[in-house]
């Protein structure tokens, strides 16, 4: 068995909300409109039946709606995504064991009310949030509420990346160049949520708290040692904040918080990466998840995906672990 607990779908009514409301969105708006298997559910199934015994634990594709909608509106977009998603998994269940919930980000207190909306009663098995909200860092003071229901719920959170064109490369230009801020973005901006997520304290106040890193936790498995014994000295290249006591005031090193997330495999079949991941996480840490269906042809993220997988030297309990008994555990999939 393998569950794909990262993929990506735009249900048939969200859809086509999105179309009329953001017609000529761009960069990742761009992207998913262009992506037939990214909504038409016969191109997916055709695609999924070449692997098996092969499920997908669905969530919603980029772009966060909080990049193009706001107030009631965005309220209601992430209600017709939860019940679109919530919908396929009832009708698909032997394809779609869960979902994982959309929210409405920009506007506090209506995420609230959908999160408990979408786990309560169309029974997702957690949420996804991005690793800003609009520009945003998630450990703004706003967001902490949602971070606490998850905890109290023991419900997880899948983390994506969430950067756009709009964000340059250097300060002198207005727009990112070549999809610099695709390539090496997402990886930073999942890296430096990570961090903000860390030093804000979020383990220490959940210490049984459950993020599932996009894309193998990004950065941090290559960076063990920059993240390790590079802050273990904290607050020695800053002068005008007291990171030094706020080094002294943690339970544990920085570099121990980072081995709290969860990540993913969807590395696009890289070998280095999935190792490099895989001995930074362990394979207890370590899910199956392909980023389906943003490959350049159906199916080729999750054929390269298993191909590295089934290419590991580890034994098959720990294979097993990070095909499907991870997911079944962290997400309570039967």
């Amino acid at each position: 068995m393998k569950i794909d607990v990262f993929n990506h779908i735009l249900p048939e009514a969200f859809f086509a909300e999105f179309l009329r409301i953001a017609p000529g969105l761009k960069d990742m708006g761009k992207r998913s409109r262009n992506i037939p298997t990214i909504w038409d559910l016969d191109a997916r199934f055709r695609m999924m039946d070449e692997f098996g015994d092969y499920r997908q634990v669905l969530s919603l594709a980029s772009p966060p709606i909080e990049s193009f909608a706001e107030g009631d509106v965005a309220a209601v977009l992430a209600e017709m995504a939860n019940d679109g998603m919530a919908e396929l998994v009832a009708h698909h269940r032997d394809r779609f064991p869960a979902f994982v919930a959309a929210l409405p980000m920009n506007d506090p207190d209506a995420a609230m009310k959908e999160l408990d909306r979408a786990l309560t009663h169309l029974g997702a098995v957690g949420v996804q949030l991005y690793t800003n909200v609009a520009g945003k860092p998630l450990d703004a003071p706003e967001f902490q509420p949602i971070f606490d229901e998850l905890a109290k719920r023991d419900r997880a959170i899948l983390l994506h990346p969430a950067r756009a064109g709009n964000f340059p490369d250097y300060l002198t230009e207005e727009r990112s160049k070549y999809e610099i801020w695709w390539t090496f973005g997402w990886p930073y901006e999942t890296s430096a949520a990570m961090a903000r997520l860390v030093f804000s304290g979020l383990f220490d106040r959940h210490p049984n708290l459950k993020i599932i890193t996009h894309h193998m936790g990004a950065m941090i498995p290559y960076f063990e040692g920059r993240v390790g014994y590079g802050w273990d000295q904290l607050g020695l290249r800053t002068s005008d904040e007291d990171y030094e006591g706020l080094l002294k005031s943690m339970k544990k090193r920085p570099l121990d918080y980072f081995k709290m997330f969860y990540a993913d495999t969807a590395v696009f079949g890289a070998t280095a990466a999935t190792e490099c991941g895989l001995a930074f996480f362990g394979a207890d840490r370590v899910l199956f998840a392909s980023d389906t269906p943003f490959e350049p042809s159906p199916g080729l993220y999750i054929r390269e995906t298993v191909r590295v997988i089934d290419g590991l030297d580890i034994n098959s309990i720990d294979r097993d672990r990070i095909y499907f008994r991870n997911a079944q555990t962290l997400l309570n999939i039967a």
